[in-house]
């Protein structure tokens, strides 16, 4: 008997270890205590421009007009600490850990200090005693294994992108160096408009350098902040001051559809267990030009050092890791489905011009709104037959709002239910005294629910009404995946090679397609996510570079990768 219990307490502890523990998730947009500005009678909540640095064992978060920055131990909770002692209304700040000191600059456009502090928990900057003998807007700090230390800037649709290297002192010891011009000719992604149909020079932006195996990335944003096709592309080189080499993969940061599109003026930076990140800008542009969000995405070298940024599925749950990711075997996508996408949806009521089924478009430039802020105001929306929910994501319009820089008591308050029949309803997320600013609220479920309808029923919103830019169910539906995609016809635009167009045959089954293409069959790193259509127009692309394609398709009960890959 006691060798028995023996021998089931060892299976016990075998089959326990054995147990995957539970993978704490996100999702983009970041859900931050985004700034609210007041211009020309206008409110919109605002941050962009990201700087992410390591200080000890915190990460620290910088972006533009945000009246202060953001601390974290794990990157899935945010600490705000409002600062008074930097001039944090600058656009474009970068920062930089050097042994035990931080170092912040950000957008001059006149000659100005920048500053330091031993302690960035704190507000307690002090100007630093030197200048730099020039203007920069949207610099970048970088320190090179060797203890060098250089300066990148640029912000421009006439002016390149430029570099100096600095001495101890963070004084300039070079001339500034032309490192990367223009080239909207060739380079499709750099083309303004929101297909990068603008045929004039967007902005050259937002430089951030990164070393790996002893190759130096300078990567830059284009076209600008107010587009979808706003993203990251890369030179490289030997040396931290060139000369540089385009890569014909770029832009590696790019995300122009889904429900935020953007994925430009990033930074780049490592977590404590070695993997590397890319935080980046999103648009939403409707009630200003800068009204903008912030995305995280996963980064990886293959074997061949280029460089990619995974933002298929980017505004879906993704998995904050614990370890080190071997990406050649792991996927940090959760896997769970959008649940809600153009689902039948009903309201206590709506205005006019923001129907209720904005709210499950997919689109964070449309919004549903109610007719008041007041409590018992209410959205709900039908799901599939069989559907499971995990998660779910709110996203607070904050349509009629007056809110200003520095206006107090900014949070919402709400309850979420559940229901088989959409008459008897259970209540699963009660916020009803939440205290915290959460415009784009994430919550995982602590127990998936197996549910018909998700209802929101508002308690209290700051400001305005009850609005919703989206209300995101996710999870996963029993049933079949959609059908392989395999016919696929690419047509490469002639002469100008800039653009594509790509046709493959349409499943009923399917809810979306993923456009996978990149420079060879093995790099297929960028991506299109597309609804309810089976072709697209690529508009990114790089003159005379040959790529390959291929097509996934998902709906609510998962993925289905493509089998064939397309060559023009």
């Amino acid at each position: 008997m006691k060798k028995t219990l023996v021998l089931y307490l060892l299976i016990l502890v075998s089959c326990s270890r054995e147990m995957p523990e539970k993978e704490n998730t996100y999702c983009n947009p970041l859900d931050l205590n985004y700034r609210f500005q007041f211009t020309e009678d206008i409110s919109y909540r605002e941050a962009a421009d990201p700087a992410m640095i390591r200080y000890k064992d915190k990460y620290i978060l910088f972006a533009s007009h945000s009246g202060g920055y953001w601390i974290s131990d794990d990157m899935l909770t945010w600490e705000y600490l409002k600062i008074n002692s930097l001039p944090i209304e600058d656009y474009a700040p970068d920062a930089i850990t050097i042994n035990d000191t931080v170092f912040y600059i950000a957008s001059a456009g006149v000659i100005k200090p920048f500053y330091y502090t031993t302690d960035p928990l704190s507000d307690n900057w002090q100007v630093y005693p030197d200048t730099l003998p020039f203007d920069v807007w949207d610099p970048h700090f970088f320190l090179d294994d060797d203890g060098q230390r250089y300066l990148y800037w640029g912000c421009s649709n006439v002016q390149p992108i430029y570099g100096v290297k600095l001495n101890s002192k963070m004084q300039a010891v070079t001339e500034p160096e032309v490192l990367i011009r223009h080239n909207p000719e060739d380079n499709g992604w750099e083309v303004p408009g929101e297909m990068n149909e603008l045929e004039r020079n967007g902005w050259n932006e937002g430089a951030w350098m990164t070393k790996h195996n002893n190759r130096y990335y300078l990567q830059y944003a284009a076209p600008g902040t107010e587009f979808k096709t706003y993203a990251d592309g890369a030179y490289t080189s030997d040396s931290p001051l060139g000369p540089f080499t385009y890569e014909t993969y770029s832009p590696y940061s790019y995300k122009p559809d889904g429900f935020a599109g953007g994925a430009g003026h990033g930074s780049t930076f490592q977590d404590k267990y070695g993997n590397y990140w890319h935080i980046a800008t999103m648009s939403i542009s409707i009630r200003h030009m800068f009204e903008r969000r912030l995305g995280l995405f996963p980064v990886a070298f293959d074997e061949d050092g280029v460089m990619r940024t995974f933002t298929a599925f980017g505004d879906y749950p993704s998995v904050i890791p614990d370890h080190k990711v071997d990406f050649e075997k792991e996927d940090l996508f959760k896997g769970w489905m959008l649940l809600s996408y153009n689902k039948n949806a009903e309201a206590s009521s709506s205005l006019e011009d923001y129907p209720e089924q904005n709210a499950f478009d997919e689109d964070i430039r449309t919004w549903w709104s109610a007719v008041s802020g007041d409590e018992g105001e209410w959205l709900s929306v039908e799901l599939d037959n069989n559907s499971t929910v995990n998660a779910i994501q709110i996203n607070f319009a904050d349509n009629e709002s007056t809110l200003k820089p520095g206006s107090g008591d900014i949070y919402y308050q709400y309850k979420i239910l559940a229901s088989d029949d959409g008459e008897k309803w259970d209540v699963i997320v009660d916020n009803s005294n939440n205290t915290k600013d959460a415009c784009h609220d994430y919550i995982v479920l602590d127990d998936p629910v197996r549910t018909k309808f998700i209802r929101i029923e508002n308690v209290r919103v700051p400001d305005g009404k009850f609005s919703l830019y989206d209300l995101r169910i996710f999870g996963l539906r029993e049933g079949q995946t959609p059908a392989a995609v395999d016919d696929i016809t690419v047509v490469r635009n002639e002469p100008d090679t800039r653009k594509a167009g790509i046709k493959w045959d349409f499943d009923e089954t399917a809810t979306g397609y993923i456009v996978n293409y990149g420079i060879a069959p093995d790099k297929l790193y960028s991506s299109v996510m597309v609804y309810g259509a089976n072709e697209v127009t690529l508009t990114g692309l790089n003159r005379g570079v040959k790529y390959y394609y291929s097509v996934d398709a998902f709906n609510e009960s998962g993925i289905t990768k493509g089998i064939k890959t397309v060559q023009n």
